[in-house]
């Protein structure tokens, strides 16, 4: 599941609102536990969290997120779930006040992946000073779980940087995806 995760997903570039939206969610789920954990509950989530549509998410009421929080196909931790929702809600307002959350995350990066060429997995970094300045605004704008490690995590995983090795066969592949 890793691999493929590794071979198919990680690192592409993503401009469909609501993949970004579901990794957004992904890894502020995963604050505190590794990423396989997540991968494995990730249909758990599709399937619980109405496919991650964001306009569902944000009309979730108290009764909603209380069978979310005894549904044992999910992390079940209160302050997270009841993130997914406020953070839908103000997904959504970047939608509307950028015309979509693509627009608004990808013009960061005037809509180009940052590549790196670390030459070792040891020399990526767990967060950056433009994940720090990302994180910062998110949480300005009402956010949670959307620290500086979190949102590096998910520049990684969405291809806003291209974090593969140089040795990997990814790295290449995914330059010229572009």
């Amino acid at each position: 599941m890793y691999i493929d995760y590794h071979d198919n997903e990680w690192g592409v570039p993503v401009f469909n609102d609501k993949l970004l939206f579901e990794f957004l969610i992904l890894e502020g789920q995963q604050a505190g536990l590794s990423w396989i954990t997540i991968l494995k509950k990730r249909e758990n989530y599709r399937i619980a969290l109405d496919a991650f549509d964001p306009v569902k998410i944000s009309g979730y009421n108290g009764e909603k997120v209380n069978q979310l929080l005894v549904n044992p196909d999910i992390i079940r931790n209160r302050l997270k779930i009841e993130s997914i929702v406020k953070n839908a809600e103000l997904f959504l307002k970047i939608q509307q006040e950028f015309g979509s959350f693509s627009n608004y995350f990808w013009n960061i990066v005037d809509h180009k992946p940052i590549v790196n060429g670390w030459k070792s997995s040891k020399e990526i970094p767990s967060k950056t000073k433009l994940s720090e300045t990302i994180s910062k605004e998110l949480k300005q704008r009402g956010f949670s779980f959307i620290g500086s490690t979190i949102v590096y995590a998910f520049m990684q995983a969405v291809g806003m940087v291209n974090d593969h090795t140089t040795d990997c066969f990814r790295y290449q592949e995914i330059i010229d995806s572009y």
